[in-house]
């Protein structure tokens, strides 16, 4: 089953997530111009070095599920991950390769919600989004754009 890109979202220091059209992802660093990759965000010292926080994904019926089902708004962007998939279940990625365009990445494991987000939007956002984010790695650097399918 393909998926699609349905969001992109970066954030530079200190600023919210804003949404892109595109953009260029690189090996082994991350999201060119997000926080992360610049080594500017919260816990970029502690996470120096581990390619499993490249870069980060969530499925948009997961917020669409969310914001049902406790009459929230949480927008796609306020998730704080960097790419919102439609239609391919990201927990079959975990220990697989996939494509976005040119690029190529591992899913490495579940992204769980933060308590950040939590402080900002409502507690219950924490289990209800448990278990569905995916951290993964870029393995082949690209441009990647809203709309690219997923393909494994």
């Amino acid at each position: 089953m393909a998926g699609k890109i349905l969001g992109i979202y970066i954030a530079g220091k200190g600023s919210r997530p804003t949404p892109q059209i595109s953009a260029l992802v690189e090996a082994n660093r991350g999201i060119v111009g997000d926080r992360y990759y610049d080594g500017e965000g919260t816990f970029s010292e502690k996470l120096a070095g581990n390619r499993k926080r490249e870069i980060t994904f969530i499925a948009s019926e997961e917020i669409d599920e969310f914001n049902a089902a406790q009459h929230e708004s949480l927008g796609y962007g306020d998730a704080l991950r960097n790419i919102v998939t439609q239609g391919i279940p990201l927990k079959e990625l975990i220990g697989q390769e996939f494509s976005i365009g040119p690029a190529k990445f591992l899913g490495i494991e579940h992204c769980e919600p933060c308590a950040h987000l939590a402080s900002t939007v409502n507690q219950k956002v924490l289990p209800h989004l448990a278990h569905t984010g995916l951290r993964a790695a870029i393995l082949t650097s690209g441009k990647i754009e809203v709309g690219d399918e997923i393909s494994r």
